[in-house]
């Protein structure tokens, strides 16, 4: 007799995003959270980035968002997040997620569109 089992959830990726500030990183967490591109975002402030620009080291106080969301949506995130950055090249970098726990991977892929 088979078993009824359940499909595994979509592929999950968390993507980094850096932003100049708080009020930035919010108001790009909630546009990125209603358009349903991520089931959550993670906001870190305080964070000190020292990158090359424009051939010389800068470093700078930035606030890291923290995205979960569906593999599939990688591509609309990334054009969401150019057209609404402040910044000329901004950071979007995406990870998998290798495992976890179940429900909360379901819940991504349910928070999603």
């Amino acid at each position: 007799m088979a078993h009824e089992s359940q499909a595994a959830p979509a592929p999950s990726i968390v993507v980094y995003v850096t932003v100049p500030n708080k009020e930035e990183g919010s108001k790009l967490a909630s546009s990125i959270i209603t358009k349903k591109l991520a089931a959550c975002v993670n906001q870190i402030p305080g964070i000190e980035s020292t990158y090359w620009w424009e051939g010389k080291v800068e470093t700078d106080s930035e606030v890291l968002l923290i995205i979960k969301t569906k593999k599939s949506l990688l591509d609309e995130l990334t054009a969401h997040v150019i057209q609404s950055h402040s910044y000329k090249t901004p950071e979007v970098i995406a990870l998998p997620i290798q495992g976890g726990n179940p429900a909360y991977l379901k819940w991504i892929e349910e928070s999603t569109k």
